[in-house]
């Protein structure tokens, strides 16, 4: 139904309001109708599109749910019809990949319903404002369809729901990009949502930790070396821009990558050329690279740790992750998607949250953020006795930290009811216990990669303090790191 708003003055903006309940589009009409602007309003996908080609109003907000069609599809018809057209979808069911998949179409922003008192007219305003300046803009053609993976990207939260905007919006672009955030909060992921959601999603997405590899094999590594290149180089190696020629290189913790390789890397990026370590020959690779730190750059370009030129070349696109902590309304939805992702790994039943256990998860700092969440509940799943998730059952803060303790005691900046910080042989009584009756739980690899990260944590990175904390040579522990960074358990 068309419901235009005080049609007896001069109209110089017109909104196009599409959703099926009336009480809400009542409500909307009062907030966006101005003595300059007009409210157009329609209940269902065609009769909006239809309206849409009649009226060609300055800007649409449409429900995602729509009858006969969704109000993806509605914003991809009205996109093919005019590209510069604005649309603004909303819901108050968005999921993550609605939420991508509307700003790779070109959806202006996507609203969740329950924040509309706080940022609708807000929102609307500054699309209005844009209308004169949006004929340049880049339409977004769908080229994907959206899949579940079992890494996906989970959160709700403001914060978060502007990272799957970026990502939607850079995703069908070479540009490279900049993920900063601290350690733990996903920054491969979102690397790998930008792969996934682009045009290279055919080829091959890698990923790798420029601080999890010894320095001198680094160069190796990433541009691979002629035979008898150095000691021990047996055979010809590619390396990952040649193999991944075409997709997506993910460099973790590039702020770590030393000095004479950063102006090899700072060619790679501006012509795709380089050559093999001991090689003379020059090669090309077609290689769209996203990196992320947990580091400042601009701190370590002013002390003269990270090349300025190769700092601006790849930060021209920045997706900034916010820390747990900062979106603790996320820490029940991920709790809960860990503990579906643990039950499915393990083909055992999914474990329940008391509301307690929730209090508890919701309370923490999180310092090591969404890896420290997930690591948190593996553990928690191992100690439950029942098939609820007690208060009492959350080991926070790592493994490393509770076996420092003696006796049980509250940890430090615990909540009350939280697991207790246990002495060394009762938290490796109850882990052998559990294990025997986990034939999948693999204890020692497992506590083997447990101990080697924290202590690579504790001493910041210092391998050479790091083999000494866990009594190993510096060359063993090289070869955990490079395992761990591989994937392999």
């Amino acid at each position: 139904m068309n419901t235009p708003i005080s049609r007896s003055l001069k109209h110089h903006q017109t909104i196009l309001l599409v959703d099926p309940e009336a009480d809400f589009s009542e409500w909307a009409v009062r907030q966006l109708a101005t003595p300059d602007t007009e409210v157009l309003t329609a209940h269902t996908a065609d009769e909006a599109f239809d309206l849409y080609r009649k009226r060609s109003p300055d800007l649409v907000i449409a429900e995602a749910h729509l009858a006969p069609y969704s109000g993806l599809e509605l914003l991809t018809k009205i996109r093919e019809s005019d590209p510069n057209a604005l649309v603004i979808l909303m819901s108050a069911f968005g999921s993550t990949q609605s939420v991508i998949e509307s700003m790779k179409r070109g959806a202006f922003d996507f609203l969740r319903k329950e924040s509309l008192p706080f940022n609708f007219k807000v929102v609307v305003d500054e699309a209005l404002r844009l209308k004169a300046d949006v004929a340049s803009a880049t339409a977004f053609k769908p080229q994907l369809t959206v899949e579940q993976h079992e890494d996906s990207i989970v959160g709700q939260a403001p914060g978060m729901q502007q990272v799957f905007k970026m990502i939607g919006r850079v995703a069908q672009s070479d540009a490279p990009v900049m993920i900063t955030g601290e350690s733990g909060s996903g920054k491969e992921l979102i690397a790998s949502a930008i792969h996934r959601y682009g045009r290279r999603s055919s080829k091959m997405f890698l990923a790798i930790n420029c601080a999890a590899i010894p320095e001198n094999l680094l160069e190796s590594e990433l541009f691979g070396h002629e035979k008898g290149s150095f000691s021990g180089a047996i055979a010809q190696r590619v390396g990952r821009f040649e193999q991944c020629s075409g997709g997506t290189l993910f460099l973790d913790e590039i702020g770590d990558m030393p000095m004479q390789l950063q102006s090899k890397l700072l060619r790679v990026l501006q012509d795709g050329d380089f050559t093999r370590v001991g090689g003379t020959e020059t090669l090309h690779a077609d290689v769209r690279v996203v990196a992320a730190t947990n580091k400042v750059l601009e701190d370590e370009v002013t002390a003269k740790r990270f090349r300025e030129d190769l700092f601006y070349r790849l930060n021209v696109v920045r997706i900034q992750i916010p820390a747990l902590r900062e979106r603790r309304e996320d820490i029940r939805l991920l709790a809960e998607y860990f503990l579906q992702k643990i039950a499915n790994r393990k083909h055992s039943m999914r474990l329940k949250l008391s509301e307690e256990a929730v209090k508890v998860l919701e309370n923490w700092s999180w310092p090591g953020n969404v890896r420290e969440l997930e690591n948190t509940l593996e553990r928690a799943c191992v100690l439950a006795a029942t098939d609820v998730l007690l208060a009492k059952d959350i080991p926070l803060g790592t493994l490393g930290e509770q076996l420092k303790g003696v006796g049980a005691r509250p940890a430090t900046g615990a909540v009350e009811g939280a697991a207790p910080v246990l002495d060394e042989q009762t938290a490796i009584r109850m882990l052998i216990d559990k294990a025997i009756n986990d034939p999948e739980l693999q204890l020692l690899p497992w506590l083997e990669k447990e101990f080697t990260l924290y202590a690579m944590r504790h001493t910041h990175g210092n391998q050479v303090k790091a083999s000494k904390l866990l009594g190993v040579t510096r060359a063993t522990l090289r070869k955990r790191l490079e395992r761990f960074a591989s994937g392999e358990e």
